[in-house]
């Protein structure tokens, strides 16, 4: 008798693989590229807030290479500003018009025969722009006296939403506690190895565009995207190509890309590509949603939460960009987590502030949630006296009460808390959490153990974004739900099974789990199925919900392939039935046959069905009539039945299926870095059907790993004037392996009942729960509740100061002749010994053409008179860090009292950015000898400030100490060193490197 062979839910390594491994992936910038692509550069604001006075683009036109400029103008005649969810007079274009409102924003776009001419041509774009001042602070932008960034709105409060499910105030009056927190998620996002990327033409003869980009969904936005190039959607052709270097959600962002880049291929009449340099991608693509949240609970004496009400303030950056608010609202319907929370209320404001727009980052809206809830499961344990785990369980839905419908709406399909929560207390990793922490707390060390438990939504519902909007405003514009996939199975003539889906995969392992799938439905191995990826809007299959996004692939991608498939199987089988005159349900597909279950004889090969189907279609009819349908081709599309438009109480089921994870972790302080060391993690997962246990565990690994940055490392930071200081990876800091724990991972599966194969998503879960996991066990490790992510060395150490755990260290600020500024977030404080007098140096000084052999890179220099002192205006090449340009600057020697002391100012504006100081420089008369003192403050934008505080602080005082060295020289010394040149120079002989 045969037997079949399974293949799903097998430990299969990838099939894509080798290709990746070998270089032989086709990314993006592998495509062919049309005849006469041309490459873009973008011109971007150097500053976070300022009105453009002009913007003069002849001198890039003069550039050789350089064939247009793409500006605001052109953007304004041939498209239309972006769609976005809420109706308000905010208006965004693809290019600034007017204001820019943030670092990075997009201002003109050169196109030429190269991206290095190109990049040479954006440098001689003039921009003119009146700074204006900054807000960073959704708290401080929610202020009646707050920087408007849109005139017209009137506020920065794009949205202001409040929601009531039960009876949340009697719950708070009756109960014996009320328990809050306050916190606040910062901002990050996940990098992956490719950038975004666009390839686009204009096609005149026919008003169209066609493009290839790395864009991954939701294709929602392709209508977006047609209705800004006010064309219609089937004039927008898009490709995806086979290969992405991750996305992790960010890659919703290159929709703007490839606006600009159509609207460019038709200014130059060509093709245009554009990849974004790492630079642009950390500083102008998108981020993750900061949220402030007030989170407070009603509780009983025995721990058992009554209502929650939540305060959420959402940082959407400077514009409202689709498919934001989604942030917010993707996890409305089960904000209250794994829980049974009757009663609930809820306030939404969405605020644009000076930053970058948001949008999709892996989690996408979980790690917001979970960092306020279940610091606040913390927290009331801590305040009850109990602990995490008990207070956990004892509000856990049980598993009899699945389907459960939350307060706000979600219907949880399935699961098994009390399971995990039991695989957790009886693992061995949890014992030596326990026995590690009461050891080190013996021995004096920080230790603590942190706990999280959240759900995990996959396949959203197209329609909880209209939660949004009031009832009244859903009525009229109509009632949106639903999340289609779609599907295509075929079979050629030779029996071999190709599939296509539109799911724009980035690593995950689509190919090899539908290979799995379909070798198990039609009895052949995965080698013999074909599964393509490069998924293209004119010819394939696809639906608005289509894309790589919400961990949907498992449910919705990979079920609808069953759906498909199964009903080509029963076409084959009904076909193979006539032939072996038995019924179809007596046929087995297994090892390349068709057989009769039981049997051993009387098999036919499945390639020569299949083949009849190509080769004599008369045969089929004959045997099944003539309304058979002969194509072996089925393209499936499905949506859950569960996905309703949000009903006139405001609740909406956000996703078709929810899973499960809780996770233990336990952290200890490192006493002489500060660092929270990870010494074991343990989570356990429930995420329905198990495709493919190999790839699910990589898909928790790569969840976790990111997860521990955001945790521990990642942030963008801002100054607060807006500037963006985390433009590389010094400053924008990334866990790497010596870093990573392997968490021990645990599966039991509950399957839904919701998705064709009772499969769940799983590749979002860690992103949700680890981050709030190691804040809890830090918290429980100092003993400490204010716990700001990440939870760098430096905040440990203030939050071990704060307690007198650590001597406070000194504040240098406190010892300096400056009062801190703190719109001059770069400091340098030093001294230097000059082998000349003080006077001599103000000889120099006072001097312009002298001066001008001190100035590094000086080219030219002007002297005027100025209140207080003297102004010089010069052009200077200046190098900082790794970026190297020409500055119109203007240096201001005030305060002079000769020869003492001085006053140091000035500004300098180049293509790189623009930058600020002030400082003030004290001589000190030494046996003919000067001491100089110096304490400076500075601040840049544009791209000096991306390169990040650690490389431009050390590089303001390289600058300083070169020119106060060269000042020395041109005043006649014969040497002079800094404290640090005498080191290394000391060093260097010790070493027997200088003679």
């Amino acid at each position: 008798m045969t037997q079949k062979q399974l293949h799903l839910g097998s430990p299969h390594e990838r099939i894509e693989d080798a290709a990746l491994l070998t270089g032989a992936g086709r990314y993006l910038d592998d495509l062919p590229l049309p005849i006469g692509t041309l490459y873009a550069a973008i011109v971007r604001s150097p500053i976070a807030h300022g009105k453009i006075l002009s913007v003069d683009i002849n001198e890039a036109l003069q550039v050789p290479g350089v064939r247009t400029v793409l500006t605001i103008e052109d953007v304004q005649s041939w498209s239309n500003t972006l769609v976005v969810a809420v109706k308000t007079p905010m208006r965004q274009w693809v290019l600034a018009d007017q204001f820019v409102r943030y670092v990075g924003e997009p201002i003109a776009v050169v196109i030429a025969e190269s991206r290095a001419l190109a990049e040479d041509g954006a440098e001689k774009v003039q921009v003119n722009i009146q700074p204006l001042p900054a807000v960073v602070d959704v708290d401080v932008a929610l202020k009646d006296d707050a920087v408007i960034l849109h005139a017209d709105m009137g506020s920065n409060c794009v949205s202001d939403r409040s929601f009531n499910y039960g009876d949340p105030d009697k719950a708070f009056s009756q109960a014996d506690h009320v328990i809050e927190v306050d916190v606040r998620y910062p901002r990050n996002s996940c990098t992956p190895m490719e950038t975004g990327g666009v390839i686009a033409q204009w096609r005149a003869s026919d008003s169209s565009y066609e493009v290839s980009s790395n864009f991954m969904g939701p294709f929602s936005l392709h209508v977006v995207m047609a209705a800004a190039l006010k064309i219609p959607g089937t004039k927008l052709r898009h490709h995806v190509p086979p290969d992405s270097g991750g996305s992790f959600g960010v890659k919703q962002s290159v929709l703007p890309y490839i606006i600009l880049c159509c609207l460019a291929s038709r200014k130059a009449g060509a093709p245009v590509k554009f990849i974004e340099d790492r630079l642009e991608h950390l500083q102008a693509a998108t981020s993750a949603t900061a949220r402030h949240t007030h989170l407070r609970a009603a509780v009983n004496s025995d721990g058992k939460i009554l209502a929650l009400d939540y305060d959420q303030i959402e940082d959407c950056g400077a514009y409202l960009r689709a498919p934001e608010p989604a942030t917010l609202y993707r996890m409305h319907g089960c904000i209250t987590g794994p829980y049974q929370i009757e009663n609930l209320k809820i306030r939404n404001r969405v605020v644009l502030i000076n930053k970058t727009p948001t949008g999709l980052v892996r989690g996408f809206g979980g790690p917001q949630v979970y960092f306020a809830l279940e610091r606040l499961i913390h927290q009331i344990a801590k305040q009850l006296g109990k602990s995490h785990l008990e207070i956990a369980a004892l509000n856990y839905v049980e598993k009899n009460q699945f389907p459960y419908q939350a307060a706000a709406g979600a219907l949880l399909d399935s699961g098994d808390y009390q399971l995990a929560l039991s695989t957790v207390k009886s693992s061995p990793e949890y014992q030596r959490l326990l026995a590690r922490r009461d050891e080190a707390r013996k021995n004096g060390r920080h230790y603590g153990i942190g706990v999280a438990s959240i759900i995990e939504p996959s396949v959203s519902n197209m329609g909880y974004i209209t939660t949004v909007l009031t009832a009244e405003q859903r009525a009229k514009s109509g009632p949106k739900n639903g999340a289609i996939t779609s599907a295509t199975v075929s079979v050629d003539p030779s029996g071999n099974v190709a599939a296509n889906i539109a799911s724009a995969p980035a690593g995950q392992g689509h190919q090899t789990v539908i290979a799995q799938l379909l070798a198990d439905i039609f009895g052949l191995l995965p080698s013999q199925i074909h599964v393509n990826v490069d998924f293209d809007t004119a010819k394939d299959a696809w639906s608005i919900a289509a894309g790589n996004y919400s961990s949907r692939f498992a449910g919705a991608v990979a079920g609808t392939v069953f759906l498909a498939a199964e009903k080509l199987k029963a076409r084959i089988a009904s076909y193979a039935a006539h032939v072996l005159k038995v019924n179809a349900d007596q046929l087995l597909f297994a090892n390349g046959h068709i057989s009769i279950v039981g049997q051993s004889e009387g098999s036919l090969p499945f390639s020569r069905v299949c083949g009849n189907f190509h080769w004599s279609p008369g045969l089929v009819q004959e045997a099944l009539g003539k309304d058979v349908t002969l194509a072996l081709q089925e393209t499936s599309f499905w949506s859950p039945d569960v996905l309703h438009a949000p009903d006139e109480n405001d609740r909406i089921n956000t996703s078709a299926a929810y899973g499960f994870a809780l996770d233990v972790c336990g952290i200890e302080i490192d006493p002489d870095t500060c660092f929270a060391k990870i010494d074991e993690y343990i989570t356990v997962h429930d995420a329905g059907k198990i495709l493919n246990p190999l790839l699910a565990d990589g898909q928790i690994y790569g969840a976790y790993s990111q997860a521990v940055g955001a945790a521990l490392f990642e942030e963008f930071v801002y100054g607060s004037d807006g500037n963006f200081l985390s433009g590389t990876f010094a400053d924008y800091r990334l866990p790497t392996a010596s870093e990573i724990v392997p968490p021990k991972i645990y599966h039991q599966e509950s399957p839904s009942p919701f998705t064709p194969m009772g499969a769940k998503g799983i590749g979002e879960g860690n992103s949700m729960s680890t981050p709030v996991c190691i804040a809890n066990a830090i918290a429980d490790a100092l003993g400490a509740e204010d716990i700001v992510l990440p939870a760098t060395p430096s905040r440990i150490h203030a939050l071990l100061v704060s307690q007198g755990k650590l001597p406070k260290d000194i504040d240098p600020a406190k010892s300096s002749s400056l009062s801190v500024n703190h719109d001059y977030p770069l400091r340098a404080q030093g001294q230097i010994r000059l082998k000349v007098a003080p006077e001599e140096i103000f000889s120099v000084l006072l001097d312009q053409n002298r001066l001008k052999n001190v100035i590094p890179g000086c080219e030219s220099i002007q002297e005027s008179i100025i209140q207080n002192g003297i102004r010089f205006d010069c052009v200077a090449v200046v190098k900082i860090g790794v970026a190297k340009a020409r500055f119109n600057a203007k240096i201001d020697l005030i305060d002079i009292v000769r020869p003492t002391s001085f006053s140091l100012g000035g500004e300098g504006r180049g293509p790189l950015g623009m930058a600020l100081g002030m400082g003030g420089v004290r001589l000190e008369a030494i046996e003919g000898e000067t001491l100089l003192h110096y304490d400076y403050q500075a601040q840049v934008s544009g791209k000096l400030s991306a390169i990040g505080s650690r490389l431009l602080e050390g590089a303001i005082r390289l600058v300083l100490d070169q020119l106060f060295r060269a000042l020395a020289k041109e005043a006649g010394a014969q040497g002079a060193q800094s404290a640090l040149m005498e080191l290394l120079t000391r060093l260097l002989s010790l070493l027997g490197l200088k003679k």
